[in-house]
């Protein structure tokens, strides 16, 4: 199962990450590299137990002490320097993967599973616990797992889906904390994405206007 592959990140990652402090370009790096891995196993997957085993491979190995993993794999050796002791976020992350494998029928449940798990792996990112803080931060990282996903699904009824999931928590309030400002630029450019009907979230000349407003407010 080991890849020295690196899957290339999305355009609003790269400019997500030119926000973040340095001490979080790391991990945050290997989250998105892993979402991507995570990605296209799902893309790529014909038999639901096929892929159910895959995703299984990587929650297993995420569960073991970095000294025990296999060796060899770009994202997983990464994980081992950016992520120890902090798995439990990314192991949230193959969960919500897994959910597209096994849900039959793609439902609000579903994406709702799909996209809190996904993008668990941000509060993981900061160190401010607050209850407002928490919120805003699972609704702006809600916002990036729904759009992103809306912009790259071909059926209609399901991008549909997604995007009334993802816009039902555009009313969150609130400044995210100012470690997380790549996040806010990401919160930005997904929900401009959603409201022009699942889009990319990089389309458009206004797409670099969003991003840089969200970086200076951080809403």
């Amino acid at each position: 199962m080991t890849d020295d592959r690196l899957d290339p990140i999305p355009p609003e990652a790269d400019l997500a990450l030119a926000w973040s402090p340095a001490k979080l370009r790391g991990p945050l790096t290997t989250a998105f590299q892993l979402d991507r891995r995570l990605a296209r196993i799902v893309a790529h997957t014909t038999e639901p137990m096929l892929g159910q085993m895959r995703l299984a491979w990587w929650r297993e190995a995420l569960a073991k002490p970095p000294s025990e993993r296999p060796r060899g794999d770009a994202v997983l050796d990464a994980i081992g320097v950016h992520w120890a002791g902090r798995e439990a976020a990314l192991i949230a992350m193959v969960d919500g993967w897994e959910v597209l494998v096994t849900a039959e029928q793609l439902g609000p449940l579903e994406v709702e599973a799909f996209g809190t798990q996904r993008a668990a792996f941000f509060n993981a990112l900061h160190d401010d616990r607050s209850r407002v803080d928490h919120d805003r931060v699972v609704a702006a990282a809600f916002h990036w797992a729904i759009a992103d996903a809306a912009a790259g699904v071909s059926d209609g009824s399901e991008r549909a889906l997604l995007i009334e999931a993802g816009l039902a928590r555009a009313g969150a309030g609130g400044r995210l904390p100012c470690e997380l400002r790549g996040l806010a630029v990401l919160d930005a450019l997904a929900l401009r994405a959603l409201r022009r009907g699942g889009r990319p979230l990089m389309e458009g000349r206004g797409a670099s206007l969003a991003a840089l407003r969200a970086a200076i407010f951080l809403r």
